[in-house]
């Protein structure tokens, strides 16, 4: 499975707010500093704020911020947030299922079972997982810092 360029930029965007709690970011920053596209991070700001996990304030001092601590942010619930399609093969979507083996095929079962476990691993983390004081979550601050206007 693959998640869509959405969530990895949710997930991005998610783990820059908690690494750097206390100050609100712009789209315009966190797109120049990930090397994305305003555009697109601007969807994906939309969709966090909607499903709750950010909250985006208008007016000079205005930016985006966590809407609740990192360790109130589940990964699993960002990912079924943010992911439009979990049908990992065409016989998950029964409307569009053309597959002719659809009746005696075994398969869908066992990619349901993986499916359903990589969501269950997600569910056991957290944003504060991913980056509290420890070596992966000082790490990504230094290289955050980096990245920082005025940094490069």
């Amino acid at each position: 499975m693959r998640l869509t360029l959405h969530t990895d930029y949710a997930l991005r965007l998610l783990m820059l707010l908690a690494a750097e709690p206390g100050r609100r970011h712009t789209i315009e920053e966190i797109a120049a500093r990930y090397a994305i596209a305003r555009n697109h991070l601007t969807k994906v700001a939309l969709r966090l704020s909607q499903a709750g996990f950010v909250r985006s304030l208008r007016g000079r001092h205005g930016g985006l911020e966590l809407a609740r601590p990192p360790a109130a942010i589940n990964l699993g619930a960002v990912v079924r947030a943010t992911e439009d399609n979990f049908a990992l093969v065409e016989c998950f979507d029964a409307a569009r299922n053309g597959c002719v083996i659809t009746a005696a095929c075994g398969l869908k079962g066992p990619l349901q079972e993986a499916l359903t476990a990589f969501l269950a691993t997600l569910d056991r983390y957290s944003l504060e997982d991913l980056v509290k004081a420890r070596p992966a979550g000082r790490a990504l601050r230094r290289v955050l810092a980096a990245t920082q206007p005025g940094n490069a």
